[in-house]
């Protein structure tokens, strides 16, 4: 039986009633806190290790009805987090990394669903993982935290799921990493999702992507702050290594067409001698730009939770345990699927979704599938395109009428 403890972070200052909040935009679900719930019920992971007891981070957004039929889960990717949409109420600043897909009268629209985001197991936002404190040890858990895999993953939200009174979620949906969460719900719990949507993904990564991560891994690995991953507990970081690995990651996650709409071959003015000499410092605006969000990488996520998260994308592969027969490895799911692709994703380019058609369809299940012509690359699925919005929308209407969920209702403006 599991024993579950449901905690609150404390008021902060800017939940204070003294303190003017700015007005709540239309179509956002304003400012959230998240919960966190503690499970203590041992979690028996794909390694055999055993994770004797954890804590998952956890928002909501809109209201559960009284069957709840009207329940999403929405799954992040590498670096995001439980933190899907509205306003964070302790940093109105921090907006939800997924806020234009998710909110009132948006394409996932909180006045008929009940949204459900979770931090993963093995992250640095809230969520049980190298960061918090092995009970064992007294000490981070840094470098010896179990490993994991999506299907870990899968297996941990059931419980949330579990927790909310929820035996079958309308939609799992996810980009990315998440998409490929969302898959592995759809074969792992197949009576438990309605409908599966998945976006930019793969059913496994190539070796091109698997080589990506490991250049970034070894970025953190060999920077000398590392310390066998105990450097938590002797007080360092190893920030040259993490923003090398978030440099790596960036540049796989956009465009050429993006990269030089924005940079070009731009460089910076030459010193006052009028020479430009060769060195190795920050000279095209490129450069620059990376540089900025490698920096500002290392000062918020964790290099550990980074290995950790990476290696899991590398494990993913359904059709492993059938001789890489990505058809069998989907025979038992029962879900509808949306799928969604962008032509200039070369990270999760648009054949790899069509494999996962290609298989569900052999297997005669109901797909739907769009190939969506954006300039932006990988980050496209994180972005407001007005056709991929308008797909993802009428999916989510016709769930909604499936389930008697009503209309959606037509946001503008500022909420006081």
């Amino acid at each position: 039986m599991t024993t579950l403890a449901v905690s609150t972070p404390p008021v902060c200052a800017a939940e204070a009633p003294d303190i003017p909040r700015a007005p709540v935009p239309s179509g956002s679900v304003g400012y959230v806190s998240p919960q966190y719930l503690s499970f203590d019920q041992p979690l028996t992971l794909s390694s055999g290790q055993v994770l004797p007891a954890y804590t998952l981070a956890v928002e909501t957004y809109g209201t559960l009805n009284a069957q709840c039929s009207n329940a999403v889960l929405v799954c992040h990717a590498l670096n995001a987090s439980h933190h899907v949409a509205g306003m964070d109420a302790d940093d109105p600043s921090q907006i939800g990394w997924w806020d234009n897909m998710v909110g009132p009268g948006k394409a996932v629209d909180t006045d008929r669903f009940f949204v459900i985001g979770i931090n993963n197991l093995g992250s640095c936002f809230g969520s049980t993982g190298p960061t918090t404190i092995n009970p064992d040890t007294g000490q981070p858990w840094g470098a010896s935290f179990p490993l994991l895999t999506v299907e870990d993953w899968v297996h941990a939200q059931a419980r949330v799921a579990d927790h909310f009174g929820i035996q079958r979620f309308a939609a799992v949906m996810g980009g990315s990493l998440g998409g490929m969460q969302a898959l592995s719900w759809a074969i792992a719990c197949p009576d438990r999702v309605g409908d599966c949507i998945v976006v930019a993904s793969t059913a496994r990564l190539t070796a091109q992507n698997i080589a990506f991560n490991e250049v970034a891994r070894r970025a953190i690995l060999t920077d000398p702050d590392f310390r066998g991953g105990d450097y938590a507990a002797q007080g360092v970081v190893p920030s040259n290594g993490l923003s090398v690995a978030r440099m790596v990651g960036h540049i796989t996650y956009q465009s050429d067409a993006v990269m030089a709409s924005k940079f070009g071959r731009a460089q910076r003015a030459p010193g006052p001698s009028g020479d430009y000499r060769y060195n190795y410092d920050v000279e095209f605006e490129v450069e620059s730009y990376l540089r900025y969000q490698g920096e500002k990488f290392s000062r918020h996520f964790d290099a550990n939770t980074y290995l950790l998260l990476t290696r899991a994308l590398d494990y993913f592969d359904p059709a492993r345990a059938t001789g890489g027969d990505l058809a069998q490895a989907l025979a038992a799911v029962q879900a509808r699927f949306l799928l969604v692709s962008f032509t200039t994703d070369w990270r999760f380019a648009p054949e790899h979704s069509r494999e996962i058609v290609q298989a569900l369809l052999k297997n005669r299940r109901e797909v739907t599938y769009a190939e969506i012509d954006a300039p932006h690359g990988h980050d496209a699925f994180l972005l407001g395109d007005a056709r991929y919005h308008a797909i993802v929308q009428g999916y989510y209407d016709q769930i909604a009428q499936r389930l008697g969920l009503g209309e959606r209702r037509q946001t503008t403006g500022v909420l006081a």
